[in-house]
């Protein structure tokens, strides 16, 4: 039983049933797959978490992991710029400073504006390359255990022992929105494991990245599993000797099985389950975690021919400074960061139809809409207010893209808008944070934990469990069937990817 449809609820149920085990995946939502859901305005798809993937070139970790799932070949993807994928700029400065695909051609591109620390660069494309291969799994099979010295590198730190160059580090750690922001106190292991695979190759789904979690729950049902939407587990069911049972749902209905899989927030999971069944320790713990910054979007549907389609990200900080700690900011001086990117258009691909920009938002700021709630499948009205509050941030946003796209105001059909409140409420996230819980390379260990849990046959999966994003969770998905298959049972498959697709 695998409760929540995120990646690495899929991916492990996946796995399983590839094993010839019985499967059954309960989703509360209308749509499965987490992070992975799209929508639709104006009859265009936006992705409401998954922009870009990396390492899906042949060889490369997750098109390994995805060709092992029987989805690889299916997807639809388009390659991003090769010289650029992601670019940085600071404030009015015109100038666009590249991330590029492929380590010597990071090196090169960036070289041309850092001619001095083209040595650096190197090191450093060879330093992520390092600490990427130390971490279980990233090379699918061949390492077993953490590097305790690798898990306390300090980002900041480590890029300031690379290069003295302030506007280079600031450059390397531009797209830090990825980890949410920041680079002060975040291991390094986090910024080498998130950045490595783009750098490998970068891509976009076409029409979204919920086709990911379509081809899943395809394979699912191809192998027989069992997989139901709307049906929001609200409780564990022990039985009288203490054992996990089964899990009821807001309707009333019981679903009984011998090993289960929460692939729900960590917290959610740890109110069901009641914390007196749980050791204390262990629940304060996860409860002293620090969830990482929310997000609030606008999706702006553009006029035909009116501005440029863009086939990379953009990256835009007020200040170099800001790197370092991104997500901290004023209400006045929101957004002083933010992530866009385009989709071209059908029509004409020269042009953009739609923008998405990204920037931080705390919690506090939609705290007074907390007990309200959300979804399509459970609408209410979270008032007046809250939409006034919606348009004026949009409006900031736009005002400040703007500098960027002079005539965007004029160029824009419609506007729409998702807050923190929107995150939680679909995806389940406490606080609607991003990527689950803070990590700090002074203590990286405290918001580690097992797949295992101290109940038998209770399993976690997710973001909430070590690393976050496309790769992190379907790594993870392995690492939580490892421990109910066996290690040896995962490698041998993995194994066998890796002699097919090298």
């Amino acid at each position: 039983m695998v409760i929540g449809s995120g990646i690495g609820g899929l991916v492990s149920a996946l796995i399983l049933a590839k094993e010839g085990l019985k499967v059954c995946v309960l989703e509360k939502n209308s749509q499965y797959g987490g992070n992975l859901q799209t929508f639709s305005r104006d009859k265009l798809i936006f992705d409401t978490g998954v922009h870009y993937l990396g390492g899906l070139s042949k060889g490369q970790n997750l098109h390994q992991l995805f060709s092992y799932l029987e989805i690889m070949e299916d997807l639809r993807l388009h390659k991003m710029d090769a010289d650029g994928y992601d670019k940085i700029t600071f404030g009015d400065d015109t100038t666009e400073f590249p991330h590029a695909q492929g380590y010597e051609n990071f090196v090169e591109q960036l070289s041309k504006y850092f001619p001095e620390e083209k040595e650096n660069l190197e090191n450093y494309c060879e330093e992520l390359q390092r600490v990427c291969s130390n971490f279980p799994r990233y090379n699918l099979v061949g390492k077993d255990n953490y590097n305790e010295e690798i898990l306390h590198l300090n980002t900041k730190r480590f890029i300031e022992s690379i290069t003295p160059d302030r506007k280079l580090q600031s450059v390397l750690l531009g797209s830090n929105f990825l980890y949410a922001g920041d680079s002060e106190n975040i291991p390094f292991y986090v910024h080498a494991l998130t950045v490595n695979s783009y750098i490998q190759s970068a891509y976009k789904c076409e029409k979204g990245g919920s086709q990911i979690s379509k081809l899943l729950v395809r394979k699912l049902r191809e192998y027989g599993a069992e997989v139901y939407k709307r049906t929001e587990v609200s409780e564990f069911v022990f039985n009288s000797e203490g054992n996990l049972v089964a899990v009821k749902t807001k309707e009333g209905n019981e679903f009984y099985a011998d090993k289960f899989i929460s692939n729900i927030e960590i917290r959610s999971t740890i109110r069901m389950i009641g914390e007196k069944q749980l050791k204390k320790s262990f629940v304060n713990r996860v409860l002293s975690w620090r969830p990482v910054s929310s997000c609030f979007s606008v999706y702006l549907v553009l006029k035909p021919n009116k501005i440029l389609n863009f086939n990379y990200n953009i990256y835009h900080y007020a200040s170099e400074n800001m790197v370092w700690n991104a997500f901290k900011y004023t209400k006045d001086n929101w957004p002083q960061t933010y992530m866009l990117s385009s989709t071209p258009s059908k029509q004409n691909s020269s042009f953009a139809e739609s923008l998405t920009a990204i920037s931080y938002m705390d919690f506090e700021e939609v705290r007074k809409w907390e007990d309200t709630f959300n979804t399509v499948t459970d609408e209410h009205d979270r008032g007046e207010l809250y939409e006034k509050f919606k348009l004026e941030k949009a409006y900031k946003m736009i005002d400040a893209l703007e500098k960027k796209f002079p005539d965007l105001r004029a160029s824009i059909k419609s506007i729409y808008t998702s807050s923190p409140l929107s995150y939680r409420d679909y995806i389940g996230n406490f606080e609607g944070n991003m990527y689950g819980y803070a990590k700090t390379s002074e203590n990286p260990l405290k918001t580690m934990v097992s797949p295992r849990t101290k109940i038998n046959n209770l399993f976690l999966t997710g973001q909430s469990v070590n690393m976050h994003g496309i790769l992190g969770c379907t790594i993870g998905a392995f690492n939580t069937c490892a421990e109910i298959l066996s290690k040896e049972i995962i490698d041998e498959r993995l194994n066998e990817v890796l002699n097919k697709t090298n």
